[in-house]
C-alpha cells in the first residue's frame, strides 16, 4: 500500500513473505495466490506491497534468466502486487522445522552473502514499479557475534566495499540495509552507527526492525537520533513487536508456551540479564522485566499476562513518519512466527493466516492514518 507524507515522499507498506515457504519461482508465484492476493481483497487496497523474501536458490534461478525476472513481476502486475523492498536476511529454507543460529549463515565473511545480496538488488531493480524511487535489500547484520576477531571483521568490511561499489553501478537505486539484532555482531543503534560510520551512505543503511529495537530496550526517539547524528539512513523499517513480561516468575507458565523449536528467541532483561534462547531465560534469573525476540502480531494482544511492544513501535513510527519529513519510505510488516505461535494463536490453514496479516496491515494502516500519513 502506499501513502502520502505531507513532505511529498510516498510511503510504502508491505508485509513481509518470509511467513510463506519457498524456495523456487513456482514457490513464489503460488503464494500470490494462497495469500497475498486474498489479503490485499480483504484489505480493499487496489496495491499491496510485498516484502519479498526470495530465498538465495530462486534469486540464483532469476538472474540466471531475465525472463523469469519478468514473469514475476508480470504476475505481481496482474494480481495488484508490488514490490520495492526485499528481505535478504534468511538464506534459504527458513520455515524449515528447525532453524535457529543457522538463519545467521552464511555471514558477511563469505563471498556467499556478497553474491546473494548482489542478486536481490538486480532481481529488485527489475521488479520495482517504474515510478518507484528506489528500493531496499534487508540483510543480517553482519555474523553472529562468535566466532568474531578481526580477520572476520576485515573480511566483511572488504565485503561491504565491494557491495557499495556494485550497488552504484546499477541502472536504479537500490539500497541495503543491516538489521541489529540481538546477539549478533551489531544488536543495536551505537554499534550499527559505529559499523556503517564511513561507509558510503548512499548505499548502505540501517534496516530498523522495532521489535529487535525494543529487545534492546532503546529508546526511540534517542536511537533514531543516534543514527541520524552519524548520517547512517533508516532505509527499511521493520514494523513489528516483541513478547514481553514484566514479572517473568508470575508469567513462567505462560511464557514456556512460547518455547518452540523452530527459532531463536533471545531474551533481553531491564537489569542486563541476556540468553540466546527462551527456555535458557526460563531456567535463570527471573526477577527483571524481560523483552523476548518473538515477533507477535502488531494488532493483537499475546496470552495473557503477556504484552507486545506495541509502544516502542508506536513511539518510533510517530518519530520515523509523524513529523514535517519522512524519516524513512519503506514500512514491512513483518510476523515471521505466526506458525510457531502457542497453539491458541495460531492460525488453522491459509484463511485464518490470511485474516491475521490482513489484520496487521489494517492496523497498521490506522497507526499511519493517527499520524496524518493518508492513502
Amino acid at each position: 500500500m502506499r501513502f502520502h507524507h505531507r513532505d511529498g515522499q510516498t510511503i510504502h507498506l508491505s508485509y513481509c513473505t518470509n511467513v510463506h515457504a519457498a524456495e523456487d519461482l513456482d514457490g513464489i508465484v503460488g503464494q500470490l495466490d494462497t495469500y497475498a492476493l486474498p489479503i490485499r481483497e480483504k484489505l480493499g487496497t487496489a496495491v499491496l506491497g510485498l516484502g519479498l523474501w526470495i530465498a538465495a536458490p530462486a534469486a540464483s534461478e532469476l538472474v540466471a534468466d531475465g525472463a523469469k525476472i519478468k514473469r514475476l513481476k508480470d504476475e505481481l502486475g496482474t494480481r495488484g502486487l508490488e514490490v520495492v523492498t526485499l528481505n535478504g536476511f534468511p538464506y534459504a529454507a527458513f520455515q524449515q522445522p528447525v532453524v535457529k543460529g543457522a538463519v545467521y549463515e552464511p555471514d558477511w565473511t563469505t563471498p556467499a552473502r556478497l553474491t546473494y545480496t548482489l542478486n536481490l538488488a538486480r532481481i529488485l531493480e527489475r521488479l520495482m514499479p517504474d515510478d518507484a524511487v528506489r528500493g531496499s535489500v534487508s540483510t543480517l547484520p553482519l555474523a553472529w557475534r562468535t566466532p568474531w576477531d578481526q580477520e572476520r571483521q576485515d573480511a566483511c568490511r572488504r565485503s561491504l566495499d565491494v557491495l557499495a561499489s556494485e550497488l552504484a553501478g546499477l541502472d536504479r537505486t537500490v539500497r541495503v540495509a543491516f538489521e541489529p539484532e540481538p546477539g549478533c555482531v551489531v544488536e543495536n543503534t551505537s554499534q550499527a552507527a559505529a559499523m556503517l560510520h564511513d561507509t558510503d551512505h548512499s548505499r548502505l543503511g540501517v534496516c530498523l526492525d522495532l521489535a529487535h529495537l525494543a529487545c534492546a530496550w532503546e529508546d526511540p526517539s534517542a536511537a533514531i537520533q543516534r543514527l541520524r547524528a552519524a548520517g547512517v539512513p533508516i532505509v527499511k523499517v521493520q514494523v513489528s513487536a516483541a513478547l514481553a513480561s514484566d514479572d517473568p516468575e508470575r508469567d513462567a507458565e505462560v511464557l514456556g508456551r512460547y518455547v518452540e523449536p523452530r527459532f531463536l528467541h533471545q531474551t533481553r532483561g531491564s537489569r542486563g540479564l541476556s540468553t540466546d534462547d527462551l527456555d535458557d531465560a526460563l531456567a535463570g534469573d527471573r526477577s527483571q522485566p524481560w523483552r523476548i525476540h518473538y515477533h507477535v502480531p502488531i494488532h493483537a494482544r499475546p496470552e495473557p499476562p503477556l504484552r507486545a511492544t506495541t509502544g516502542v513501535l508506536r513511539d518510533a513510527l510517530r518519530v520515523l513518519v509523524g513529523g514535517p519529513e519522512a524519516i524513512s519510505d519503506h514500512l514491512d510488516v513483518e510476523t515471521y512466527t505466526w506458525n510457531v505461535l502457542p497453539e491458541g494463536s495460531r492460525p488453522r490453514g491459509p484463511a485464518e493466516l490470511v485474516a491475521g496479516i490482513a489484520a496487521e496491515l489494517d492496523h497498521a494502516r490506522g497507526l499511519l492514518d493517527e499520524l496524518e500519513v493518508k492513502p
